[in-house]
């Protein structure tokens, strides 16, 4: 791993707190990911489950996790299952944890050897009156591709039918949206690194450069600090392009006149960041950008002041959405008819700002969470409201990542990042 080593106790501690919500005398799997082929002997570059990889620290394929807090066998209430490494492995993957490696890496002492699995959890069961199993339960999820993760849920439900199935997300969801003290160290380091790759491009950017290669330069930057690059695939929308959401294409060249919009990111140990920032092509704003680009400040630094605990998402999306009508009346975007026959369930300020301020983050990029629940200290939210007017070919969108603070106003973790226009300017000009 490019990532400096994490300290074995924030794996302790969050197995310690799935456990606390376990019934008794049930166990718990967690798989790793696939490797995912592309063509012939081609793949994708692996990525780790999080889930495992939040409760073990273990950052290979083939890995299995169990957690049986009731096994009479001392020695079988953490297992940490792993790929057996040898010298061919090794000459041509690279090695592969060792056993005691994984103890340093997980504070797991029980490591076996993947091909142990079958009989030692056919020997859990037996004793088990219960299993937790670990479906994919986020609200955007797209579960077409079968992962390791179902062909084992599967093939528990056919081979152990009389044991009560327990389900592993909704707990994965509460004590993973609460951020460990040193994973916002995490979190923060990739928000610095992110940091980097913008001031880098502040001196960078300039009319008939292509978006392609602004994203060349954060990747360089990324890759140099450590991280494995984007946490997430980078937008590089110049002009009209930045009112499309998801635009990804960054295959444009950059006008002198246009707005550049930037939601790009690094991920670091496999924890996300995620900045979108607006940048003018040619390193100054118009009055109509800056005016639409100063609304949009307004209710970032509006709504972020909302994340507080107790905080309901729900109502915090609504009054955000006030804060949005109002700068949309005063850009003349909308106007006081507009809102008198809007539909409640799509008010007229969606027009303009269709998607959510807020998600949460952590491993993920969009990360799980509980959001019929009040918000809680150690919560890691982006803020990002954004104005898009297709008819000036023009989309203004800013995010900051911030911490849910039990003192009262958030913590930034991208504070530190230039966003105020006149600040971009000035850098963009030095």
């Amino acid at each position: 791993m490019k990532y400096h080593s994490i300290d074995s106790q924030l794996f302790i501690a969050n197995r310690k707190k799935f456990v606390q919500h376990m019934v008794p005398n049930a166990l718990a799997v967690f798989n790793s990911n696939d490797i995912y082929p592309v063509s012939a002997d081609a793949t994708m570059p692996f990525q780790q489950h999080r889930d495992i990889f939040y409760l073990s620290g273990a950052d290979q394929e083939e890995s299995v996790l169990v957690v049986f807090p009731n096994a009479s066998n001392p020695a079988h209430r953490e297992i940490l299952f792993l790929r057996e490494t040898n010298d061919h492995i090794a000459v041509w993957e690279g090695a592969k944890l060792t056993k005691e490696q994984a103890t340093a890496v997980s504070g797991i002492k029980t490591v076996l050897w993947i091909q142990q699995f079958p009989t030692i959890f056919k020997q859990l069961m037996a004793e088990a009156t219960g299993i937790y199993l670990n479906t994919n339960e986020h609200l955007r999820a797209d579960t077409t591709v079968q992962t390791r993760e179902d062909r084992f849920i599967i093939d528990v439900k056919q081979n152990y039918p009389a044991h009560q199935v327990h389900k592993s997300a909704p707990i994965m969801h509460r004590i993973r949206s609460v951020k460990e003290s040193i994973e916002l160290e995490l979190m923060q380091n990739a928000c610095n690194i992110t940091e980097k790759g913008f001031r880098r491009l502040l001196g960078f950017v300039k009319p008939g450069v292509w978006e392609y290669e602004i994203e060349a330069e954060l990747s360089h930057e990324f890759l140099r600090n450590r991280s494995k690059g984007f946490a997430y695939t980078p937008i590089v929308a110049s002009g009209k392009n930045a009112c499309v959401l998801h635009y990804i294409e960054n295959n444009q060249q950059c006008q002198s006149g246009d707005v550049i919009l930037l939601d790009v990111a690094a991920e670091y140990a496999n924890y996300s960041s995620d900045l979108t920032r607006c940048l003018p092509v040619n390193g100054r704003f118009t009055e109509r950008q800056r005016a639409v680009y100063d609304a949009v400040l307004r209710v970032k630094n509006g709504a972020q002041a909302l994340l507080v605990p107790g905080t309901i998402m729900a109502e915090y999306h609504k009054e955000v959405g006030n804060m949005m009508e109002k700068e949309l009346l005063d850009l003349k975007l909308i106007d006081s008819t507009d809102i008198k026959n809007q539909d409640p369930n799509w008010p007229a300020y969606k027009k303009y700002f269709m998607h959510g301020t807020s998600h949460f983050l952590g491993l993920d990029t969009h990360d799980v969470g509980l959001w019929h629940e009040p918000i809680k200290a150690g919560m890691v939210f982006t803020c990002e409201p954004g104005i898009y007017i297709p008819e000036e070919g023009l989309g203004i969108r800013l995010e900051d990542d911030v911490v849910v603070s039990e003192l009262g106003a958030p913590f930034n973790l991208m504070g530190n990042i230039p966003i105020e226009a006149d600040e971009i300017e000035t850098l963009m000009n030095a």
